[in-house]
């Protein structure tokens, strides 16, 4: 008997990264949530879960030798449910090594940079004292400007992004891609990234695991909960 995995999110787009995955691997989940704005990374049975006190987190109650397993990181979540499931990983090792390529290309650039982005171009104005800061606001701006250049230009002789098959690769990237537009980017002069963006977009499991609990998304700009994010 399958028993259902525990996911603790928000909807954010590292929340999404595996959401989507549970959709698209139709992995049975019962989600928690972990308002980030309210502080309930802090809390200590949280933290027994997630050390780095970030969501998402999973645990599975059918883990390695039948044994429970928790999971932090998201990157981490998504190499071991494609483990576990035998998808979305490719179907050769050179397969493999593209998937993990791109999915630490994620993980070690448009997520920081997209994250830093949004937050010196929404958040950082709004905050008491206001934090309006070009040099920062120039600098991400541009750096994500850059990555998604990278993506276009391996998506030109490519459908997905580790190649012609959809993978972990894929979902890690497409939440923060898809919120361009926040991240003060363009799509015209980037072809194939749009295509992309459009075709992962429509598939039935992005659909939905982006749509999980998103009434909850916010901005969170109001005053406790930039003391909570920004400042613990």
């Amino acid at each position: 008997m399958t028993h259902p995995i525990d996911l603790y999110f928000w909807p954010t787009p590292n929340g999404w990264k595996v959401s989507i995955a549970l959709e698209e691997m139709g992995l049975p989940y019962q989600t928690h949530l972990i308002n980030i704005g309210k502080g309930d990374q802090f809390a200590p049975e949280f933290l027994n879960i997630s050390p780095n006190n970030r969501m998402p987190a999973i645990v599975d109650p059918d883990g390695p030798d039948g044994a429970p397993i928790s999971v932090f990181e998201s990157g981490a979540i998504l190499m071991y449910l494609a483990s576990k499931t035998g998808q979305f990983y490719g179907s050769t090792e050179r397969d493999r090594i593209a998937v993990e390529e791109w999915l630490m290309w994620q993980m070690g650039g448009v997520g920081p940079m997209a994250g830093q982005a949004h937050h010196f171009l929404k958040y950082a104005p709004q905050l008491d004292p206001p934090q309006d800061l070009p040099y920062a606001k120039d600098r991400y701006r541009t750096e994500v400007a850059r990555l998604y250049r990278v993506l276009d230009r391996r998506l030109a002789d490519n459908e997905y992004v580790a190649g012609d098959f959809y993978s972990i690769a894929d979902m890690s990237i497409w939440g923060w891609a898809s919120l361009w537009e926040g991240q003060q980017q363009t799509l015209e002069d980037k072809p194939h990234f749009a295509r992309w963006l459009e075709t992962v977009g429509a598939r039935p499991g992005v659909q939905a695991g982006r749509a999980l609990h998103a009434e909850l998304r916010g901005d969170h700009r109001g005053k406790d909960a930039q003391n909570v994010l920004f400042k613990r």
